[in-house]
């Protein structure tokens, strides 16, 4: 199992010692190369940034907001096992007059997190620095993607998360070594709430093939979801699955009955044939996975 290296649970020395965990170990927040400054300005008072509390001064409170902020296209997020997913995020920026969006130094993102806030989260994804495009003098439509590695997750990470939106003018400060009197910061949190799931599978296969009218069709699958502690799939077990069954010719399923899966996950049921038709497992889904339906098995009744 992974270790996680929270930067925000740990000041000071224990900081330092929390970045010497080997990489093959540590699974730590997640921040973009080109927003990485603006993303430890933001939080001075979390622990996160050693950088930050190393500075001089205390950034201001930029005039800026964020609104209309929407994550994934307004669903839930997914991760399996390997493949990195790519959140797309848009907003709305509003700002003073005074405020430059588009100077070399300035950064607008939006972090995915978990925990109670923005300035407390337990673990967190930010975005690359945001495209902005102005529709008028002090708003702006903004874009940008957040990129979610599984390796970086753990089982404990699945279940409820929060977006915050971020702004950071450097105002001609060396972002490396800012003199944070001169910085200026905006937050808006939080702007959304969401599911972050592990990604789920079910198989079906309903036999024999073809089958007489009347005799027992045997129907047997697997449910299963990603475990980010090991990067495998493994059976969910215990959970109810519905057998539905579709009349070829038909778009309708019906629900046969619900069973529960094993304790390695897998599905197994009777039922007597009747007609042509296709048979699937369906599963609702849980705060922590996604409904998902397996792909339906035609049986041709003799």
């Amino acid at each position: 199992m992974r270790i996680r290296a929270t930067v925000a649970a740990v000041t000071g020395a224990l900081a330092l010692s929390a970045f010497a965990v080997p990489a093959a170990q540590a699974a730590e927040p997640k921040v973009p190369a080109d927003i990485a400054a603006a993303s430890e300005v933001v939080h001075p008072d979390s622990g996160r940034s050693a950088f930050a509390a190393a500075e001089d001064g205390t950034p201001y409170a930029m005039n800026a907001t964020f609104s209309s902020v929407k994550v994934n296209n307004g669903k839930n997020i997914a991760v399996g096992t390997t493949n990195v997913v790519k959140v797309p995020v848009t907003f709305k920026l509003t700002h003073g007059a005074d405020v430059d969006i588009h100077a070399a130094d300035f950064f607008a993102g939006i972090e995915l997190y978990r925990g109670a806030s923005f300035d407390e989260s337990v673990f967190f994804f930010d975005s690359n620095d945001a495209s902005c495009t102005d529709s008028s003098a002090t708003v702006a439509n903004c874009k940008a993607t957040v990129q979610i590695d599984p390796f970086a997750l753990m089982n404990e990470d699945a279940g409820s998360w929060k977006a915050a939106g971020f702004a950071v003018a450097f105002n001609g400060e060396d972002p490396e070594n800012p003199n944070l009197d001169n910085v200026g910061v905006a937050v808006t949190d939080p702007t959304n709430s969401f599911k972050l799931q592990r990604y789920s599978k079910l198989t079906v296969n309903a036999s024999p093939e073809p089958v007489k009218k009347g005799k027992t069709i045997t129907v047997t699958g697997k449910l299963s979801r990603a475990n980010w502690d090991d990067n495998k799939y493994h059976g969910y077990t215990n959970q109810p699955v519905k057998l539905q069954f579709r009349k070829k010719g038909s778009d309708t399923y019906t629900t046969l009955k619900t069973i529960k899966s094993n304790s390695t996950g897998e599905l197994k049921t009777t039922v007597k044939a009747s007609t042509d038709g296709y048979f699937r497992y369906s599963f609702a889904g849980t705060t922590t996975t996604p409904a998902v339906n397996a792909t339906g098995d035609f049986v041709d009744v003799k």
